[in-house]
């Protein structure tokens, strides 16, 4: 079924051919029969009407990625990584009209979303180099006999992404799991589908037929999808309660996971720094580009008392360089809320917020009129924030910065370990005597110093406590999705 799209936007946007449900290299309509709406957080207008899957047509997909399996399994390391990387150039070549398609159901910037498209090339490109890695060991057994180990994929992969970089995530998630010999099955945002439905039609004469299945739809389907016996392993990107929701599922089969989830990261800012750095980082950290909508935000900056009083007028200076528009707009320098739900849960932590602590700007909707329609919130600071308030402890995942004086270190520890996620930490001084002392003691996953928000391809991305379980974006993302095999063998005589 193909809606016919009243967006002019979407007009002018090379859209998918196809809205269905891929898997088995072919597109179907769900066997229940049952299409959502696709509407665009900027204008509030139909984009689409996407396949909703569910339980059948997760068995359906199961079961032609377990065929699909056998095949590339088997498949050369560097055949798989050939087409790895055809795939990869080919993505580069359709940047445009993907960031196009993230901007649109997304509402993240065009310019930005150009950026994401590149970045899941890169992960292509970086796994299919790491095919010859999966390595095992030797272990000594006399001139009789080999003890040696090898490295096999897992089966089938089921990875379920969430909609703030919708195409990215998609693509990149598929990238390791890929490389090592798995057949993957991804449900991207149903908040945001369209670029992986193109996603889809670029691979179709790539990949070999079910090595690769995007399955659109709800709860429903991630529910069968994670609890399938045939499926191998979950990767999830999301909220900590989800990841829950998925360890459990996964438990019946003892299945591996692999989780990243949510984050209330800290900006730390010591004397020595100047006012102005300090503020700049704030602001980047936040990510106020794509509205604060990221697991790895800085939402938290602590700044020393001997600065903070000079870093507030320019932290209100820096944020206006931020200014919700039109995600399909080039000069756009902030998109909107992806959704109705979590536009109204950032507005209501607003609420809390303006009876917690003092509101430094933002707190409120464009007045724009272009903008009415959409889910767009002004970059939001307050300031003279306490740990114990509930804009300092809880993950609000919008543009919203809580500022916190500090003087005593040991303190301002207790305070950046106090909340149950440990994702990142962004650490700014000079000193970096002090700056490496202070990141072997912050609870999380990854530190930065004097630098936020950048990632680094091979450098492995992940969370403490409640914010995931295991590492992605480098060779350890690859080796999770494979299982040891130790071998012997007896060379003292035939038999």
């Amino acid at each position: 079924m193909d809606y016919v799209v009243k967006n002019q936007e979407a007009k002018q946007t090379i859209m998918p051919r196809h809205f269905g449900l891929y898997y088995g290299g072919q597109w179907h309509d769900p066997v229940e029969g049952r299409f959502f709406d696709v509407h665009s957080p900027a204008t509030a207008e139909l984009l689409a009407q996407v396949a909703e899957g569910g339980t059948q047509d997760a068995n359906l997909a199961v079961q032609e990625a377990r065929k699909a399996f056998e095949t590339w399994s088997q498949m050369l390391p560097q055949e798989r990584a050939r087409r790895m990387k055809a795939l990869a150039q080919l993505v580069r070549e359709h940047a445009d009209e993907l960031a196009m398609l993230d901007a649109l159901d997304g509402g993240n910037p065009v310019r930005e979303m150009t950026n994401d498209v590149m970045m899941a090339a890169a992960a292509f490109d970086y796994f299919a180099g790491l095919v010859t890695e999966m390595k095992g060991s030797s272990v000594p057994a006399g001139v009789d006999a080999i003890n040696f180990s090898i490295r096999e994929p897992l089966g089938v992969v089921v990875r379920i992404v969430p909609f703030n970089h919708p195409f990215m995530f998609c693509m990149s998630n598929a990238a390791a799991p890929l490389a090592a010999g798995n057949a993957v099955i991804v449900k991207p945002p149903a908040q945001a589908p369209l670029s992986s439905l193109r996603l889809a039609e670029l691979a179709a004469d790539i990949l070999p037929a079910g090595v690769l299945s995007i399955l659109n739809g709800g709860n429903d389907l991630g529910a069968a999808l994670v609890s399938h016996p045939d499926v191998a392993m979950v990767g999830l990107i999301g909220s900590a309660a989800t990841g829950r929701a998925v360890m459990r599922a996964c438990s019946d089969t003892l299945k591996p996971v692999l989780l990243e989830l949510g984050g209330k990261n800290a900006l730390i800012a010591y004397p020595d720094v100047t006012p102005e750095s300090a503020a700049q980082a704030a602001i980047a950290g936040m990510n106020f580009t794509w509205c604060g909508q990221s697991c790895g935000s800085t939402s938290r900056a602590f700044i020393h008392e001997s600065i903070y009083d000079q870093v507030l007028p320019l932290l209100k200076e820096y944020a206006a360089a931020y200014k919700p528009g039109l995600p399909t707009s080039p000069e756009t320098t902030m998109g909107a809320i992806n959704n109705r739900a979590q536009y109204d849960r950032v507005l209501e932590y607003i609420r809390i917020g303006k009876h917690e602590a003092t509101l430094l700007c933002g707190g409120d909707t464009p007045r724009d009129a272009s903008l009415s329609k959409g889910f767009f919130v002004e970059p939001t600071i307050f300031v003279d924030v306490d740990q114990s308030m509930r804009i300092a402890n809880e993950e609000i995942f919008g543009p919203v910065l809580s500022v916190i004086k500090w003087r005593d270190e040991e303190k301002l520890l207790e305070q950046v370990n106090a909340v149950q996620y440990g994702l990142t930490c962004s650490i700014w001084t000079n000193d970096l005597v002090r700056a490496h002392k202070l990141a072997s003691r912050v609870q999380t996953g990854f530190v930065w110093l004097n630098e936020t928000s950048r990632h680094f391809i091979g450098a492995p991305f992940g969370g403490y406590k409640q914010s995931g379980i295991g590492r992605t974006e480098s060779i350890d993302e690859l080796l999770a999705f494979t299982q040891l095999k130790h071998i012997h063998v007896n060379l003292k005589s035939k038999y």
